[in-house]
């Protein structure tokens, strides 16, 4: 039997999955902000927000990733202490732009300060170059974050801004030299069942964020349209669950045989992000539809319905076309699946909000079934080998 500290490391460890639940709670307060003052303003600086919230997830899942000398017990110690700057930046996310935004810049300063710790213990051997990025990868944007509460607005928004793209171009400009020494530690497997257990939790926030709007409403026009939008998650949850888990695990482990390290950070650290902000910003237009069924949505939130299911697809496209899969592939199912929503994001300008969620539930049915018949006709072509012959 093994010791009580030792982990699978290809595994995601229930302590990681606790600080999830705080993590999505800072996703739901960004999306209750979009709900309650619906505007492009406010999509815009939810967008912004966002960025900064999922690069501080992904800094951690490949800190955490990457060290799989972790004992349980050590990791159950990371994972607690980076639950308290996550839960500062969920209470100062509505307000993270005026009174609040000392907090959660307070947040990201500290939690980078944590992340700067574990990269120092586990990358200050490796030579000078890995300690000048280690110290400018996490160091000084951590000095940014914490400068930034001493300064008024926008000069701290600046200083954000400049924090998280640094440490974006840092990760463009050094990822070959440091994917030499990284490949070893990088555990696909790992990676690819921690971002799908954070979809699922996500998109547990959308079905959170319908049921207390109807609770809130309780109507029956309301109720129908909740149902409807409860059936919308679960389109979204069949079409990631049932083909984009095993493709994410599959596509990872050719990029990692091919030493393509640029397609592990691009399919793993930036483009999950489109696809997070997209379903986190259809909560908001679903919430507000149950609220007001029988008028439009306002362009924001129509926005946020059409253009939110048109980027979750688009980026699962991106994101199989970056793991190989044939343009011809791709496209079969990427175009209905992204220009229908992107239409409704037009006509839900005029359509009653009910209606514009009984179109995108219509979207939804058209390509779940669309890929399963899809999946069922590649089966049925598949041959069939004896039991003897070699798989």
């Amino acid at each position: 039997m093994a010791a009580w500290g030792d982990r699978d490391p290809s595994r995601v460890d229930w302590m990681e999955l606790f600080f999830d639940l705080v993590f999505v709670a800072l996703v739901a307060q960004l999306a209750h902000v979009l709900h309650v003052h619906p505007s492009f303003g406010t999509l815009a600086l939810f967008v912004a927000l966002f960025a900064a919230v999922w690069w501080a997830w992904v800094n951690l899942t490949v800190v955490v990733d990457l060290s799989p000398h972790f004992s349980r017990r050590r990791l159950s110690i990371v994972m607690l202490v980076a639950m308290l700057p996550i839960g500062a930046m969920a209470v100062a996310a509505p307000e993270a732009a005026g009174d609040r935004a000392w907090l959660f810049a307070a947040g990201n300063g500290a939690l980078r300060v944590l992340l700067l710790t574990l990269w120092v213990q586990s990358s200050w051997s490796a030579g000078p170059a890995a300690r000048v990025r280690v110290v400018a990868y996490n160091g000084v944007t951590a000095v940014l974050w914490l400068v930034s509460i001493a300064l008024p607005h926008p000069a701290d928004f600046v200083l954000w801004a400049i924090a998280v793209a640094l440490e974006v171009v840092l990760l463009l400009l050094t990822t070959s030299r440091w994917s030499t020494g990284a490949f070893e530690g990088v555990n696909v497997e790992h990676l690819a069942e921690r971002f799908g257990l954070l979809v699922i939790i996500v998109l547990g926030e959308s079905v959170l964020s319908v049921v207390a709007a109807v609770s809130s409403t309780w109507t029956i026009a309301s109720g129908v349209v909740g149902v409807l939008g409860l059936a919308i998650a679960a389109g979204l949850a069949w079409s990631f669950f049932l083909y984009g888990t095993d493709a994410m695990r599959s596509g990872l482990e050719r990029l990692l045989a091919a030493g393509d390290m640029r397609g592990i950070r691009d399919t793993v650290g930036f483009l999950p992000f489109l696809l997070l902000a997209g379903v986190t910003a259809l909560s908001a237009a679903l919430a507000a539809a149950i609220a007001h069924p029988a008028v439009p949505l306002v362009p924001a939130l129509s926005v946020s319905l059409g253009g939110g299911i048109a980027l979750f697809y688009v980026t699962n496209a991106v994101i199989v076309r970056r793991f190989g899969d044939s343009w011809r592939t791709v496209l079969r199912w990427a175009i209905p699946a992204v220009t229908l929503p992107l239409l409704l994001m037009l006509a839900g300008l005029w359509l009653p909000a009910w209606v514009s969620v009984v179109c995108a539930v219509a979207i939804l049915v058209l390509v779940v079934a669309s890929s399963e018949v899809a999946s069922r006709r590649r089966l049925r072509a598949e041959p069939i080998l004896p039991e003897d012959s070699p798989s």
